[in-house]
């Protein structure tokens, strides 16, 4: 929703008054949908051109203090704050915006193994809370990360509680989902990427692990780690050179400092 890009409204971003429709939830507004809320994840959805929008709901501060213009018979709603709230899931933090939009297209491994070869991938290991995992793309944006892949069965959908945490990052870092972790990791490897797998037990730092050219770090769920398989198909185990104080970290706190580590690596442009 740049300046140059948006289309400018011929009517001034008046709402009516109306009675609120839809239900309080997870952030599932209806089959093929999803329900965000939170000025950050509502923008970046706003902008996103590959978001189908259904409906904003909205005070009019927000409103006036959203970065750009909603384009002309853009689908919108004035509301109150209290009956905002009763659109999300209780006590989340709207902000003064809820936004119905449809969910977002399916992206391929195959269309993400095809760029930047700097840029790292990061693969987690059935890693369900959606709080650990829009973090994981917050960190994954904030440090030029190429895709997020996870298994589709094992891993939380797309939702206002992930998209809230990810802070807009949900728009713009793709997210791969596949059906056979491991057989995805055999295409990344197909095409170029050292597999390199986070763990507490490896046996060297994450820094002497990392390679000059493509890599894609594998994480696993907190307690449980990578499975078996998933450990058999990276090609080196790492660990994070943690203090003997903490036992282990949270793996999106593990995921933004392999990021971080694997983004300044020598040979690669941060």
């Amino acid at each position: 929703m740049s300046k140059q890009d948006t289309p400018k409204p011929s009517r001034s971003l008046r709402g009516r008054a109306g009675r609120m429709q839809g239900g309080r939830g997870s952030g599932r507004a209806s089959q093929g949908a999803v329900r965000l809320w939170g000025r950050h994840a509502v923008e970046a959805a706003l902008k996103n051109p590959e978001r189908r929008h259904r409906k904003l709901w909205a005070t009019r501060e927000s409103i006036a203090s959203l970065d750009g213009e909603l384009p002309e018979h853009f689908p919108l709603e004035y509301a109150q704050g209290a009956d905002l709230a009763r659109l999300v899931a209780r006590d989340a933090p709207h902000q003064g915006l809820v936004l119905d939009c449809d969910m977002l297209e399916d992206i391929f491994l195959d269309d993400v193994l095809v760029g930047d070869p700097a840029r790292p991938i990061i693969v987690l290991d059935q890693v369900t809370d959606p709080h650990n995992v829009g973090a994981i793309l917050r960190s994954a944006a904030a440090f030029n990360a190429a895709a997020l892949v996870t298994q589709d069965r094992h891993a939380p959908p797309e939702s206002g509680t992930l998209a809230k945490s990810a802070s807009g990052a949900l728009e713009v870092v793709p997210w791969v989902r596949v059906v056979n972790l491991a057989r995805a990791l055999e295409e990344i490897a197909e095409a170029g990427y050292w597999r390199i797998g986070l763990d507490g037990a490896g046996t060297s730092n994450l820094a002497d692990a990392l390679p000059v050219g493509p890599v894609a770090l594998v994480l696993g769920a907190e307690g449980e780690g990578m499975r078996h398989n998933i450990v058999q198909h990276c090609d080196a185990i790492a660990r994070l050179p943690i203090g003997d104080a903490i036992e282990s970290l949270n793996v999106s706190n593990a995921a933004a400092i392999a990021l971080y580590a694997a983004a300044t690596r020598p040979g690669v442009d941060a």
